[in-house]
């Protein structure tokens, strides 16, 4: 009996020592922009009650409206040609509002969303070009090519998802920028070595991440291509927090959740890219066989100036810099209290840092296509407006939480993991997570879980009362009633 008093008592003595949380981390001080906010309900409104009215309206009746408004945003885009813009002219709010005017035509007439669909690539090509002459780094070329290219992909899926009875091409070819390359194939597109591909997971924290900035956006992850020159073997060189930087075929990313997939090219009249035309290809060669040849691990405080750990779009920019050529023009800003908060309870220590959505607006690189699956985009949004909700919570003090009681576990796993790591294989716990930021991560998902379990059935009620799908704005509405 005293052997057993003895053990029990040292046992629960470990475990009283094991409930000692750690200390909390100062936060740096926030990086002082602000939170890009829309401001248009009105207008949102405006377009649902629109959409109302026509979506019955057979499209025979609607053909001649939608063939005029497209002839003439298509005759505005053609005063870009060899003309240099300043941001701040007015021809970009033109563009803007008649793109979301089109939308609800377009949803009922789903007939002509392929020609919607090349509008928006056609607004994207000429954005890009002129952004090449503006300051990247001014916070007002930002708000526009935001509003802009965010914008347009938020109105064309829309509606998209109004058009659930019709098949609807996955694959958006945009604009195929010359390459001296190795290529390969990949999801119907034609990949070069040292193209960028940004994606989205299929996670909570994959929709954080999206969501999880002054410009929330729609991807959270950032992966580089090599091609060989001799095999045409594709590797793809990522960072995973569970194992750090790894390489990946062709089958093992796609097989990866992934929501969506954009592909990013440098351009080829860049002028590093006209003095080697190879540059792209060495990029990836560098980042391969460092990959190849050192344990790199997942950089948790989002430190892009440090190479001995990576995140995910490190793994591009560090590759880059190499051959002096920085990514991120303007860097991703993080300010919201809140926001800074959660993102530190998972070790995020860099609020100015690089950040995969704003990959896109980078007028060095080319959008070379888009790939999106609707099965798959509606499950996107829903994610979506659950993390703006909850981070609308986060700035108003909600904090990351777990079951106190859970800790020791936690800080066992840690432990066994920690070993796991040793000889080389991942453990329950990621390398440079702590027991608490684990926990936190597991509570944070299952949250998000029981969130959702209460608005799904909210949205399928609304479609059959209404017969269409929610649009975004509502779903953040009935996302905020779940909350509750």
């Amino acid at each position: 009996m005293k052997k057993i008093l003895i053990t029990l008592i040292s046992i629960i003595t470990v475990y009283l020592l094991l409930l000692i949380p750690c200390p909390e981390q100062q936060l740096p001080a926030s990086p002082g922009k602000k939170a890009f906010i829309w401001d248009k309900d009105a207008l949102w409104n405006d377009m649902e009650k629109k959409f109302i009215e026509v979506k019955d309206t057979p499209c025979k009746y609607l053909e001649r409206d939608i063939s005029s408004s497209l002839y003439n945003y298509n005759l505005l885009l053609q005063i870009f040609d060899n003309k240099k813009f300043e941001y701040s002219n007015s021809v970009f709010k033109i563009m803007e509002y008649e793109f979301f005017n089109l939308a609800p035509m377009i949803a009922a007439c789903p007939e002509r969303l392929n020609d919607y669909i090349e509008l928006a690539v056609n607004v994207r090509k000429k954005l890009k070009e002129q952004s090449k002459y503006w300051d990247m780094s001014d916070s007002k070329v930002k708000h526009l090519t935001y509003r802009l290219l965010y914008g347009t992909r938020a109105a064309i899926e829309e509606v998209m998802l109004q058009n659930t009875d019709k098949e609807i091409n996955k694959l958006t070819l945009c604009n195929d920028e010359p390459s001296q390359t190795p290529f390969t194939e990949l999801l119907g597109v034609k990949i070069h070595s040292g193209d960028i591909l940004v994606s989205r997971g299929g996670a909570p924290t994959s929709a954080l991440i999206s969501r999880g900035s002054d410009y929330p956006g729609n991807f959270s992850h950032v992966a580089l291509a090599h091609v060989d020159k001799k095999t045409n073997k594709l590797s793809i060189i990522e960072a995973h927090i569970e194992v750090g930087v790894a390489i990946a075929d062709a089958d093992k990313y796609i097989k990866d959740t992934k929501l969506r997939v954009m592909v990013l090219r440098l351009r080829s009249d860049h002028p590093e890219l006209i003095k080697d035309p190879m540059l792209p290809h060495k990029a990836a060669e560098y980042a391969l066989k460092d990959a190849q040849t050192r344990h790199i691990p997942y950089d948790f405080a989002m430190d892009y100036t440090d190479d001995n750990e990576l995140f995910c779009s490190e793994v591009a920019s560090y590759a880059y810099r190499k051959f002096n050529i920085d990514l991120w023009m303007k860097l991703s800003s993080i300010s919201q209290p809140g926001l800074m908060n959660w993102l530190g309870a998972f070790g995020v220590r860099n609020f100015e840092t690089q950040e995969p959505s704003d990959l896109e607006y980078d007028p060095q690189l080319t959008v070379v296509a888009e790939w999106r699956d609707l099965n798959v985009l509606f499950k996107d949004h829903i994610d979506n407006a659950i993390l703006d909700v909850r981070l609308e919570g986060a700035n108003n003090g909600d904090q990351l939480t777990y079951p106190a009681f859970l800790l020791p576990f936690g800080r066992i796993m840690k432990a066994y993991s920690w070993v796991s790591n040793i000889f080389g294989q991942a453990g329950a716990v990621p390398e440079g997570m702590s027991a608490e930021s684990a926990l936190k991560n597991d509570s944070f998902s299952k949250t998000h879980a029981k969130i959702k379990s209460k608005l799904l059935p909210m949205l399928e009620e609304f479609e059959k009362e209404n017969g269409y799908r929610p649009p975004y704005w509502k779903i953040v509405e009935m996302a905020r009633e779940a909350v509750k």
